[in-house]
């Protein structure tokens, strides 16, 4: 009995043992599989770091892809009433130097000033002048591009649309030094029954604006027509002073001779306005074919 009891209690013990055994083999397994999940997991977050890190770079790589252009040089305009001094208004308008009409679209972007002078003569005759100064400021634009290219493009235009005037006699073009980065000189002659009005157009860029000067003479009711050369040198002068005016009022000192080192800060285009201006432009807006009428007066008004 004794013997058996033993058995059957070795029989329980090795029952328990492998009980005992098996449970700790179920123990260390839990671990392993936990551990294993635990790899697994972060196997899983370094893969979307890696997804993360790398849309990253490439928003960085498209970023830096991206067209930038350099900002515009001048950032405002002076007053157009006022890029020309007293003195050179007296001499080129004298009749008519305190009398300047600001367009009524001046701002930022555009601006522009007219004068007319009528010296009446009574039966001698009368002179007849008129200026105008219009001017155009170009922004940078990711899209369109720099402003000074820009402004270029539109120079380009302003003096094919000089040349190109309905009417026009003994048509000359020639460069002007000294004057902006770029200028150009457009001359003509233009007959009309009140007399033989003589042309001058004198288009410049400087950085990102471009200045258009109109200023044509005549002499009316038998008074003797001006000299072309005197009245070409005079706006030549008058072009020079206006690129002086842009320079100074961006703190450029007014050097009137380009190379403006103003900084700017890129705007959306004004194309608008370029627009605007590019379908009246000054060039015909001066014809002094439509400003010639019945008597000297109106047509001095209607220049204006």
């Amino acid at each position: 009995m004794q013997r058996r009891a033993e058995r059957d209690q070795r029989n329980q013990r090795d029952r328990r043992v492998r009980r005992s055994g098996r449970f700790l083999v179920g123990a260390v397994a839990v671990p392993v599989m936990v551990f294993a999940a635990g790899c697994s997991s972060d196997s899983g977050s370094g893969d979307g770091g890696s997804k993360g890190a790398s849309a990253g770079e490439t928003a960085a790589a498209t970023a830096s892809t991206a067209p930038t252009v350099q900002a515009a040089a001048y950032r405002k305009l002076p007053d157009s009433c006022g890029v020309l001094s007293k003195k050179s208004l007296t001499s080129l308008v004298p009749k008519g130097a305190k009398s300047g009409k600001q367009g009524k679209s001046d701002d930022s972007t555009r601006a522009s000033c007219s004068w007319s002078s009528l010296d009446n003569n009574g039966v001698k005759g009368s002179q007849f002048r008129w200026l105008n100064v219009s001017l155009l400021r170009f922004e940078s634009d990711a899209q369109r591009g720099e402003g000074d290219k820009l402004a270029h493009a539109y120079y380009e235009k302003q003096v094919k649309d000089a040349q190109s005037v309905e009417g026009a006699k003994n048509a000359k073009t020639e460069p002007v030094s000294g004057t902006g980065d770029e200028a150009t000189l457009v001359r003509y002659d233009l007959k009309k029954k009140e007399g033989s009005f003589k042309q001058q157009t004198v288009v410049t860029r400087v950085e990102n604006v471009v200045i258009t000067l109109d200023y044509n003479g005549a002499g009316l009711a038998g008074e003797k027509t001006p000299s072309a050369d005197t009245l070409a040198k005079a706006a030549e002068s008058a072009a020079k002073e206006a690129v002086a005016a842009v320079s100074a009022a961006n703190g450029d000192g007014g050097s009137g001779t380009g190379g403006g080192s103003g900084s700017g800060t890129a705007k959306p285009s004004p194309s608008k306005s370029a627009s605007k201006s590019a379908s009246a432009s000054p060039s015909k807006a001066s014809n002094p074919s439509k400003s010639a009428s019945a008597s000297p007066s109106s047509s001095a008004s209607k220049k204006s």
